[in-house]
C-alpha cells in the first residue's frame, strides 16, 4: 500500500504541483477535489495486479474542468439547476403562514432551488412560527413583543439575516411595515404578496378579509394574487406576476378569498422557483418579468 501512495502522490505533484498531499492520504477508485472559485479536479484511478506477489500498477489520469465564478463546472451544463447554488430564503409571516407552507414544501420536492432558512414573525405562537419551530428552522420575532421580552431592532433583524446569508426575502401574510433598513439591505430582493389585483386594493389597512370585502362591494368583475417588490411604502413596488381570479355574481368575501388562496399558493412557488433559478429580468424602465423556464426567449 505504502509503493501505491508514493506512486499516486509523485504522478499527482507532477501534474499539480501547487496541491499538498497528506503523507498519508490515499485517493480510492474516483476521488474528486474541488476549489469553489478556480477549477474542479477529477482523478480516475484504476488498480490491477498481475499476480500476489508484483508490484501494483496505478494508472491515474486526471482532468482540469472550468468553472463558472460560483464554482459550477463546465460539464454540468446538461442539468440546468446544477449550474446554481441552492439559495438561502427567509420567509415573513404574522398568521398561520399557508403560503410559507407551500414554499417549503417547494423546498422539498424540488420545485424551488432553494431552502427556508429562517422564519421571522410579529407573533411568536402563529402557526406559521410553529410550523418552522416542528420542522427546525429559527424563529425571529420582530418587532418586539407588548410583554417586553427583548427582540431584534431592525440593525439586529438585519445583521441576523445576513447571518444566515439570506439572498431573498419572502412576505407571506407579514402584516407590518417592512423597516427602511432592512429595504435598503436587500435590494430588489424582498418580495410580498397581496390577495387583489393591484394597485386597486391595496395600501395601509388593506388585508385579509378587508382586501375581498372591498372587491365585493365595488363591483369589480375580476381578482386574484399580486406579488410585488416591497419598498418603504404598503404595496406600492414593482409589480411581478399575477393570477386573475374571476369574481362570482353571488361571492361572498369568504369564497372569493378561498379561491385567491388557491391561487396564492400555485403563483408564490412558480415565483419562487424563478428567484432560485435566476429568472427574474429587468426592463429598461424598471419593469420586472420572468423568463419562462421552457422557453427563455418568452417573459410574462
Amino acid at each position: 500500500m505504502e509503493t501505491q501512495n508514493v506512486i499516486f502522490r509523485s504522478s499527482l505533484r507532477s501534474a499539480l504541483p501547487s496541491i499538498q498531499i497528506p503523507r498519508n492520504h490515499f485517493f480510492s477508485s474516483e476521488s474528486k477535489i474541488r476549489n469553489p472559485q478556480y477549477v474542479s479536479l477529477k482523478f480516475h484511478c484504476s488498480f490491477t495486479s498481475h499476480n500476489l506477489l508484483s508490484k501494483r500498477n496505478i494508472q491515474c489520469r486526471n482532468s482540469v474542468e472550468k468553472l463558472d465564478w460560483k464554482g459550477v463546472s463546465d460539464v454540468e451544463k446538461d442539468n440546468p439547476k446544477s449550474k446554481l447554488r441552492r439559495k438561502n430564503l427567509a420567509v415573513f409571516v404574522s398568521g398561520g403562514g399557508s403560503n410559507f407552507r407551500s414554499i417549503y414544501q417547494g423546498t422539498l420536492d424540488g420545485s424551488v432551488h432553494g431552502d427556508v432558512v429562517v422564519l421571522v414573525t410579529n407573533k411568536h405562537d402563529c402557526g406559521g412560527a410553529e410550523f418552522a419551530r416542528e420542522r427546525g428552522i429559527p424563529v425571529i420575532v420582530f418587532p418586539k413583543r407588548k410583554d417586553g421580552e427583548k427582540a431584534f431592532s431592525a440593525e439586529d433583524l438585519v445583521i441576523a439575516l445576513r447571518s444566515y446569508n439570506i439572498d431573498f426575502i419572502l412576505l407571506a401574510g407579514y402584516l407590518k411595515l417592512i423597516p427602511v433598513e432592512l429595504v435598503q439591505a436587500y435590494p430588489k430582493s424582498i418580495l410580498n404578496i397581496h390577495p387583489s389585483l393591484l394597485p386597486a386594493f391595496g395600501g395601509k389597512g388593506f388585508y385579509g378579509m378587508k382586501v375581498h370585502k372591498a372587491v365585493i362591494e365595488s363591483g369589480a368583475r375580476y381578482s386574484g394574487p399580486t406579488i410585488h417588490y416591497v419598498d418603504e411604502e404598503y404595496d406600492t413596488g414593482r409589480i411581478l406576476a399575477q393570477r386573475v381570479v374571476p369574481v362570482l355574481a353571488n361571492d361572498t368575501a369568504e369564497e372569493l378569498a378561498a379561491r385567491v388562496l388557491h391561487e396564492e399558493h400555485k403563483l408564490y412557488v412558480d415565483v419562487a422557483a424563478a428567484l432560485c433559478e435566476e429568472r427574474i429580468v429587468w426592463r429598461e424602465d424598471g419593469v420586472p418579468l420572468i423568463r419562462s423556464k421552457e422557453k427563455p426567449t418568452d417573459y410574462s
